[in-house]
């Protein structure tokens, strides 16, 4: 393996366990235990799921991978805190879109090669990478992971201090 290769394997590894965690612990909550918030007056547990979820439908373009299969997710998750929208998701809902959306994302994270990864995201344009050659594909999907990871746990903590 070069150390491109390894670099890459490394993080599609990383993405792919820290998805299962998710997918594990938020696929596993009832609609009821759903609707907890993660302190009083905050976000509830499905509200970051579908969070979560925007940000990784989000990434189909941002990786040039495709187009953004549920826009309506934005709107819902990210551009409007929680509860300001009456339209909302049940947990049976988001899970099918999250499933569907990290199928989507494995199957086009699997056919880049190791100097694709190291490409640039369609955020950066070509004048400003050749100048930040670090703004690519691969630092991208190293913050979506954290990004992941760190919502996990605050969903965590939620469920343990309830």
């Amino acid at each position: 393996m070069t150390s491109e290769s390894v670099f890459s394997d490394l993080v599609l590894r990383s993405w792919q366990a820290t998805i299962q965690r998710a997918d594990g612990f938020f696929g596993g909550l009832s609609e009821e235990e759903l609707q907890q918030e993660i302190a009083p007056g905050k976000n509830r547990l499905i509200y970051l799921w579908g969070h979560l979820a925007a940000f990784n439908d989000a990434l189909l373009p941002l990786l040039r991978l495709g187009e953004r299969h549920y826009l309506e997710l934005y709107a819902m998750f990210v551009s409007n805190p929680d509860r300001k929208l009456e339209k909302t998701l049940s947990g049976k809902e988001l899970k099918r879109i999250w499933d569907e959306t990290n199928f989507a994302l494995w199957a086009a994270f699997s056919k880049l090669s190791p100097s694709e990864w190291l490409e640039r995201h369609t955020a950066v344009s070509e004048e400003d990478f050749v100048r930040e050659p670090h703004r690519n594909r691969f630092t991208v999907l190293l913050g979506r992971t954290g990004h992941v990871a760190y919502h996990l746990g605050q969903a965590m903590l939620a469920r343990r201090v309830k």
